[in-house]
């Protein structure tokens, strides 16, 4: 190889390096093509997101939300109660690529397991004390008990948990790289769907009488 050749080939694999090194930070949304877009939640029609309210139309209000003012209600089978600030909460988050959540917990209460296909998270304790884990697509689970001021991270898509393991109410704030990052909670999927008993059976090795047990208890 010549060394003119030599120089462009090294020049083209730098310019591939520098284009492809941007594209893992990228948000898990779109990136905005202007200063903001709020959410036009009742517009007719919706193309892999929401469109933008008119900017005459825009007031402060919606960049401001105050939904994690309040205690959640953890009066339910799972002890726990997510409270989401997402696009469909906070319309200012349109195609900002950001969301939270407060997640609380009575004493025993758990975040199902659950994944996000649209998102990764980052999490930090407030108050008590939470077992946080999740499993990797080898099937290797990872976990740590976390106190308040700890962090947790949980990558894209897999399945995870939190676990209130103390002696008191907790509480948890989850922020995602996605407007609207989505959850798949594992037993409400298998269990609260139209899935047919005989593919539960035989995922499970169990007989139909055992399925029907599980599903009542989520009301199917």
């Amino acid at each position: 190889m010549s060394a003119m050749a030599s120089l462009l080939f090294h020049l083209l694999c730098c310019l591939t390096v520098f284009w492809l090194l941007p594209l893992p930070s990228h948000s898990a949304d779109p990136d905005p093509l202007q200063d903001f877009c709020v959410a036009n939640l009742s517009a007719s029609i919706s193309v892999n997101g929401f469109p933008c309210k008119p900017a005459s139309e825009v007031t402060s209000d919606d960049f401001f939300f105050d939904g994690f003012t309040q205690e959640g209600n953890t009066t339910n089978a799972f002890a726990s109660f997510l409270t989401p600030g997402n696009v469909l909460s906070f319309p200012g988050l349109n195609t900002l690529g950001i969301s939270m959540n407060r997640v609380d917990f009575a004493r025993g209460g758990i975040n199902p397991p659950h994944s996000h296909p649209r998102a990764s998270e980052v999490g930090v304790v407030i108050e008590g004390k939470l077992l946080v884990g999740f499993v990797t697509t080898n099937n290797v689970y990872y976990s740590k008990v976390l106190t308040a001021g700890h962090m947790f991270a949980i990558p894209r898509g897999l399945v995870h948990f939190q676990l209130n393991v103390g002696d008191g109410k907790a509480l948890a704030y989850t922020a995602f790289n996605s407007h609207l990052p989505g959850a798949a909670i594992v037993p409400l999927n298998l269990f609260a769907s139209s899935i047919p008993n005989e593919v539960l059976t035989k995922t499970f090795l169990v007989d139909a009488d055992l399925i029907n047990t599980i599903k009542s208890k989520f009301g199917s």
